[in-house]
């Protein structure tokens, strides 16, 4: 799944192409989306100039002259900018068409994202009102995390990756996160102090900043806006290495499921 690095990768990669100019035209091949695709989608867009382009969470908005585009990858959908040479493939189920002759084209294997038009604003809308703050912003920080643990039960890799705590701290930046802080993964929240909950929260930003440098991890369905993978999976010191030896301590790496994600660690470097 796309996470916020594979997101964040894709909205720097279209930006450039879609700012400033007016869109033709919406073809929308499949409208069976996890949430349908409006009919008059369009009518809604048609004429209409790219003001911006912007992220929330995993959300991609772009602002128009009048309105939003609201766009979710879901769990297996990428964005393609393409010319008009270029032929939709099978899962190619919408196409956004700018006067200049430049395509951005949504494909969705699984149909799990969104292609939404909406008129408020995006920040006001039911799909990201609940959302907390940005991993890399100001606002997330040692001290917040504390506030947000302090009375918390549950263990501390499922509160970093609920969204109403955090967006975009997904399960391999979480697993990678807790390894760097020396913190193994079922530690109940409450139990962190606020150091440790400074150290693990400056970890996730670093993380995040150097999979966005990295273009975010090679998943089996994502590729970036150009069609290249990303090259963070190059980086990755336990997610997805059990029973190798742990890059610092030697000793083998262990793997749990919690909350019915996989979770990797080093039974020595995070007890």
């Amino acid at each position: 799944m796309p996470e916020l690095p594979e997101v964040e990768t894709t909205k720097e990669g279209i930006k450039s192409h879609l700012e400033g100019q007016t869109i033709k035209g919406v073809t929308v091949r499949n409208p069976k989306l996890r949430i349908p695709v409006p009919d008059n989608l369009d009518q809604l867009c048609a004429g209409k100039k790219i003001i911006t382009v912007f992220r929330r969470a995993k959300y991609i908005l772009i602002h128009l002259t009048k309105g939003y585009l609201v766009i979710h990858l879901g769990m297996s959908g990428h964005l393609r900018i393409v010319t008009a040479k270029s032929e939709p493939e099978k899962h190619d189920h919408i196409l956004l068409m700018l006067t200049n002759g430049v395509i951005l084209r949504f494909c969705d294997p699984r149909r799990f994202g969104l292609f939404l038009y909406i008129d408020e604003n995006p920040y006001q809308h039911q799909l990201l009102a609940h959302l907390g703050p940005e991993p890399l912003s100001n606002e997330f920080n040692g001290h917040y995390l504390r506030q947000k643990a302090r009375n918390k039960n549950k263990p501390i890799k499922s509160l970093i990756m609920d969204n109403e705590i955090v967006v975009g701290v997904g399960n391999i930046y979480a697993t990678e996160s807790l390894f760097l802080a020396n913190i193994h993964p079922t530690t109940p929240a409450k139990i962190l102090s606020e150091s440790m909950c400074h150290v693990l929260a400056t970890q996730i930003k670093e993380v995040l900043k150097q999979a966005i440098l990295c273009g975010g991890t090679t998943l089996r369905d994502f590729y970036a806006f150009d069609g290249k993978p990303g090259y963070f999976s190059m980086s990755l010191k336990v997610y997805g290495r059990k029973n190798q030896p742990c890059l610092l301590c030697q000793h083998p790496i262990e793997s749990l499921i919690i909350a019915g994600r996989n979770s990797f660690f080093c039974p020595k470097c995070q007890n």
